[in-house]
């Protein structure tokens, strides 16, 4: 869908690589500029991080403070069509590599630049991270314990939908550059993605005073509700509809618990406290072969490893493709991702063969 088109990818560590792996898996050709000692996110992990989300691009490794090596930059640049850079505000003003400078070489560049606030808020030279911007925008106080302390979660919420807000932004100013011929910028904070993504909690509190959103969907009845199993492992319930509960009511034997399909998943409450028990009779295994006979919104809280195995499967779409010891996940439905998609490249692995197109 974007075969042609060239982006110059500047960014370190997870929002601007996500991204730009998400348009080298729609055909864009991607280049990524790293500088001599490389991607900041090659010495974490092991280089799991960097492999997983710079598959298929270009290395080429630059000094943007060498004369010589900004002019490769710049040469790249003429060609290019798209730019994504997440330095700091005014990092690549200083290179000599704005919006302005670019623009003055590329008219019609889609020059993308990502923040943890924006490049003119009053917060936009603030060192912050993923945790930070989950916690400022309310994303964090939606996820508590039955305590009422927020949880901290293992993934990177905020980078990864800033990635996705990111794609969106840029395939739709490339369309528009199809429209009108005219280049975009696009100032786009990581703040953003979380606070257009918190709007159903935000207007509901706005109108009623309610912190969290949505009340039925947030743990607070028993058809939609975390249950622990025999061995210790969770199952999720989510029979929100009438005859979703009445099938999890019949399939259990336990028709008289249909009248309390809404009805609080409180101690207080003793259907609730038997429907807890009698979660507690089978283990995961057991409730995974009852969810794939029985129609009610069930479905197991898995491991890692678990749904890997589950969607590398041929039971499901094939969004995990594992051969041997390479492993690759997909940004978008592909079938021959493995094929067509190549492992993330060394340091200035295409170095000589960029610098041929001066």
């Amino acid at each position: 869908m974007l075969d042609g088109v060239t982006v110059i990818d500047f960014s370190h560590y997870l929002p601007g690589p996500f991204a730009s792996l998400r348009l080298a898996d729609l055909g864009a050709e991607v280049i990524k500029i790293e500088p001599k000692t490389g991607d900041m996110m090659r010495s974490l992990s092991e280089e799991c991080v960097f492999r997983a989300n710079n598959a298929g691009k270009k290395s080429i490794a630059l000094d943007l403070k060498n004369e010589k090596d900004l002019q490769t930059a710049k040469q790249l640049i003429q060609k290019a069509d798209v730019i994504i850079e997440s330095f700091r505000p005014g990092v690549m003003k200083r290179l000599g590599l704005s919006y302005e400078d670019v623009s003055a070489i590329n008219e019609t560049i889609i020059y993308c630049s990502i923040s943890g606030f924006g490049q003119q808020s009053k917060y936009s030279l603030l060192g912050s991270h993923d945790l930070n911007y989950m916690a400022i925008t309310g994303v964090l106080a939606q996820l508590k314990d039955k305590e009422g302390r927020p949880v901290h979660p293992a993934i990177t919420l905020a980078d990864l939908i800033g990635s996705i807000h990111a794609v969106e932004q840029i395939v739709a100013a490339l369309y528009h550059r199809e429209r009108t011929g005219k280049g975009t910028y696009i100032d786009l904070s990581l703040v953003d993605g979380l606070l257009s993504m918190m709007t159903n909690h935000f207007v509901i509190e706005h109108d009623t005073g309610r912190k969290n959103g949505i009340d039925v969907l947030a743990g607070t009845i028993v058809c939609y509700h975390l249950y622990e199993t025999k061995d210790g492992r969770y199952v999720s319930l989510a029979a929100l509809e009438k005859k979703f509960w009445e099938n999890f009511c019949h399939a259990v034997e336990k028709p008289e618990w249909i009248s309390y399909h809404y009805s609080p998943a409180k101690e207080e409450n003793p259907i609730f406290l038997e429907i807890v028990r009698l979660f507690q009779t089978k283990t995961l295994q057991e409730w995974i072969e009852f969810s794939q006979t029985v129609d009610c919104c069930l479905a197991p809280v898995l491991e890692t490893d678990e749904a890997k195995a589950l969607f590398a499967g041929d039971s499901y779409r094939k969004m995990i493709h594992i051969a041997g010891r390479r492993i690759e996940v997909a940004t978008r439905y592909d079938e021959t991702l493995l094929q067509k998609r190549k492992k993330a490249p060394s340091l200035n692995e295409h170095g000589d063969q960029l610098r041929k197109r001066e």
